[in-house]
């Protein structure tokens, strides 16, 4: 693996995992951050938890790639489902619902530049066979 797409795969799996055990472990704090007030309902904080959790593991599944080469495609595609799935719910629920709140537009950037950099990164040609993501 090039150095940048360990670099790329840290910073998405840190970013990753970082949101999601906040999200799982403090959703009051994470979601007053975006300005959102939550109240005490445990089936809604059960439902925002639980992807705070898939979040995590897919971060530490990015992680864990950026250190051992043999998870590297592995990491490239929970990185890629994550960075490019989040945005596209952001942009349709722009599309279904209005604008949301700047810190809201600020994570669909967030989200939108990470992705760009594993595309980046781990682009046909990259050194392929050590990536495991040539063509087959």
């Amino acid at each position: 693996m090039t150095l940048t797409q360990k670099f790329a795969l840290c910073i998405a799996g840190t970013t990753s995992l970082g949101i999601g055990a906040f999200i799982l472990t403090a959703p009051h704090a994470f979601y007053a951050s975006y300005g959102i007030a939550l109240g005490t309902d445990p089936s809604l904080l059960s439902e925002l938890r639980a992807p705070g959790a898939g979040l995590a593991a897919f971060g530490a599944v990015m992680l864990a790639g950026s250190f051992r080469p043999a998870l590297g495609h592995a990491a490239f595609v929970a990185a890629q489902t994550v960075f490019l799935a989040f945005p596209a719910g952001r942009v349709l629920g722009i599309l279904a619902d209005g604008i949301p709140s700047h810190g809201i537009l600020g994570a669909l950037v967030l989200e939108l530049a990470i992705a760009a950099l594993c595309l980046f990164a781990f682009r046909q040609g990259a050194e392929p066979a050590a990536t495991g993501l040539s063509a087959r």
